[in-house]
């Protein structure tokens, strides 16, 4: 017997998160409440990501629907089932009971119930990306989901990506010191993917390593000093390793606060400053209690200031390894002076064509799948992207460790040539703030 197809209802944070969303849902039936048309309406103008997805997301429906009405369900494709705009319905006394207000979402819970009772052979799913949302559903007896379709199925592999080898040919390792070309990664009989990062030891030698897809061998990873910032540990040593490398054109460096992910990345940026046109470093503005930046006083240079300190944190970390008057000192103040090294909100640089950039974007974890497609389709020849970012540490309310961006763009690329993932574990902030990050 075949089974019954399901009918998805649609919170408006989902196509906010995925403006596709609606072809994920294989041949199950999907519902719109219209109250979701309302509050994309009003998220129509502007120049955030969120903004781009509630146009793109109207301009879809626009398409699917043409001259036709929504009346019955219109079909979304091939193997895809129909998509239905359920008009609003006056709540239980239930709903009343339990929710006085009229949100907006009380009334996505009350056409969710509607269409509940409408079709009582069917499972009727509310997909949101709101857990509290999810929670009130579930509190009236409606299944309730959150969106699947861009998580990551499994984050232990991007919290193990540098693996430890003890009891190795103590010859093998000193062949890697002696070889500059490196040794054939069939002779160590390892599982391996491109760029991926070892400490090998013997019973009286070690070395970091990293096989080669391109050469498919095993070569030493040295350690380097870059701009004044020498690597502390085997991770910041592969951080700058996969930084610096010409062939590696993205990189992911995952890891708490104070394992050294921007000012590695920023050091390595002005090491290399002369093989790029300029050197962008971003992140993304997520206001304190989902605030707006108009809650802020002063104009928009002095709202944004206070979201941009950490990242002139960093570059004064690396300014104040030189003297004042020391040509690297220098150096930097002129770069920032011409525009050769820009510290910008992302909103600022996304849509930008970028070409020969050293491209860094941190706090990557608060970016969706969607917005880090978006930056490295922007990619242009010689550019090189580097994100950054805590996994652990989101401040979006509508992602977690498996939907955010940085874990999504790590889980697809981990196996490409020119993509290099460091995990970085130890903290070289201080005593203090490793201790502060381990047990509070």
């Amino acid at each position: 017997m075949p089974q019954t197809k399901k009918i998805f209802v649609i919170d408006t944070n989902v196509i906010l998160h995925d403006f596709r969303c609606i072809y994920f849902f294989q041949e199950n039936d999907i519902v719109l409440p219209i109250v979701v048309l309302e509050e994309l309406d009003k998220l129509k103008k502007g120049n955030d990501i969120i903004n781009f997805h509630a146009r793109e997301f109207t301009r879809e429906l626009n398409n699917i629907a043409g001259d036709k009405l929504f009346n019955g369900g219109l079909p979304l494709g091939k193997g895809l089932g129909r998509l239905t705009v359920e008009t609003g319905q006056p709540f239980s006394e239930n709903i009343k009971e339990s929710f006085p207000e009229n949100t907006p979402d009380h009334r996505i819970l009350s056409i969710t119930e509607h269409v509940k009772s409408k079709y009582k052979k069917r499972d009727v799913i509310l997909i949101t990306k709101d857990i509290n949302l999810r929670l009130k559903a579930k509190s009236l007896g409606i299944q309730s989901q959150d969106y699947e379709s861009d998580k990551v199925a499994d984050i232990e592999p991007l919290n193990r990506n540098i693996e430890v080898h003890e009891n190795v040919d103590a010859g093998l390792i000193d062949r890697l010191y002696s070889d500059e070309q490196g040794v054939p990664a069939s002779e160590f009989g390892m599982q391996t993917f491109s760029n991926k990062y070892f400490i090998l030891k013997s019973d009286r030698s070690s070395a970091l390593a990293r096989y080669d897809p391109f050469e498919e061998v095993f070569a030493r990873v040295e350690k380097k000093r870059m701009y004044g910032i020498t690597p502390r540990n085997a991770e910041q040593t592969f951080s700058i390793d996969a930084l610096s490398r010409p062939e590696v054109e993205l990189v992911a460096l995952t890891g708490k606060a104070g394992t050294g992910k921007t000012l590695l990345a920023l050091a390595t940026a002005l090491h290399l400053e002369k093989k790029f046109s300029q050197i962008l470093l971003a992140r993304p503005i997520v206001p304190l209690a989902n605030r707006d930046l108009g809650y802020l006083p002063g104009d928009v240079n002095e709202k944004i200031t206070p979201y941009m300190t950490p990242l002139f944190d960093n570059l004064a970390v690396i300014k104040n390894q030189y003297k004042s008057n020391s040509r690297e000192y220098k150096k930097i103040e002129e770069m920032q002076d011409s525009g050769k090294l820009v510290i910008s909100p992302l909103a600022y640089i996304r849509g930008r064509s970028l070409s020969n950039v050293y491209f860094i974007v941190d706090e990557a974890q608060n970016l969706t799948p969607h917005e880090i497609k978006t930056i490295i389709t922007r990619a242009g020849e010689g550019t090189k992207m580097v994100f950054t970012g805590d996994i652990q540490q989101i401040d979006s309310p509508y992602l977690d460790m498996k939907s955010n961006g940085l874990s999504y763009l790590t889980d697809k690329m981990l196996t490409q040539d020119i993509f290099a993932h460091v995990n970085l574990i130890k903290g070289e902030r201080s005593y203090l703030a490793e201790l502060a990050s381990d047990l509070l």
